[in-house]
């Protein structure tokens, strides 16, 4: 209790709303919520009408992304196809200079490509031929008895004919030599020393014979 006497103030109805002097009577709560909710309500129908209807007209992103993509593959379309004018070659690019309208890389007509004949090789002459019926005469110039008879049969043994055979009466002989009378006995005496081992062949007429071997020293 309080030491104060108690006035107007203190007397409170037992039905009323408790207030004081700075205080206002309180407006109940659900009347402050009806706007809120409705207005609540009225953006939810909105959005949900928008979402469900733009994308259908076309407005929506994926209707714009669509369309994008479709201009986009027109345009890439429409890039990458050659002119019909550009791709075809005119008939006179590839003219020469001279007028005609051969193409660059066809070959040339057979007229003007050079044409090279081989030349024919000259023909070897003809081997001349041995006439073994010359007769041979063998002259022993060592000191080797009997080396012209056995000189002699092989001489004979080998088809050719056998003139005189005896020992060498001229100047020393340092080697063995087949003599030979004329160029028509040429090839006779290189056959003759092929068949003795004769390399040395000299052309004389001092014996007058055609085909004369004189046995030098070391003949084998």
């Amino acid at each position: 209790m309080t030491k104060y006497a108690r006035d107007e103030f203190d007397r409170v109805p037992e039905t009323a709303a408790r207030q004081g002097v700075h205080r206002t009577v309180s407006a109940p709560r659900s009347r402050r919520l009806g706007p809120i909710l409705s207005a609540g309500a009225a953006a939810l129908a909105i959005g949900l009408v928008a979402f469900l209807l733009l994308p259908k007209l076309g407005f929506g992103p994926s209707g714009g992304s669509a369309m994008r993509a479709d201009q986009a593959s027109d345009n890439a379309a429409a890039s990458t196809t050659p002119p019909t004018a550009a791709a075809t070659p005119s008939p006179s690019a590839s003219a020469d200079p001279t007028g005609s309208l051969a193409p660059a890389g066809s070959t040339p007509p057979p007229s003007a490509t050079p044409s090279s004949t081989p030349s024919s090789a000259p023909s070897a002459p003809p081997a001349a031929v041995v006439d073994k019926t010359q007769p041979v005469t063998v002259y022993n110039g060592t000191t080797t008895a009997g080396l012209a008879g056995r000189v002699g049969s092989t001489v004979t043994s080998a088809g050719w004919g056998l003139g005189p055979v005896g020992n060498w009466a001229g100047a020393p002989q340092r080697a063995s030599v087949v003599f030979y009378d004329g160029p028509a006995q040429k090839a006779n005496a290189q056959a003759l020393g092929s068949l003795l081992g004769i390399s040395t062949l000299v052309d004389s007429a001092d014996f007058k014979m055609p085909l004369v071997v004189v046995l030098g020293p070391g003949f084998m």
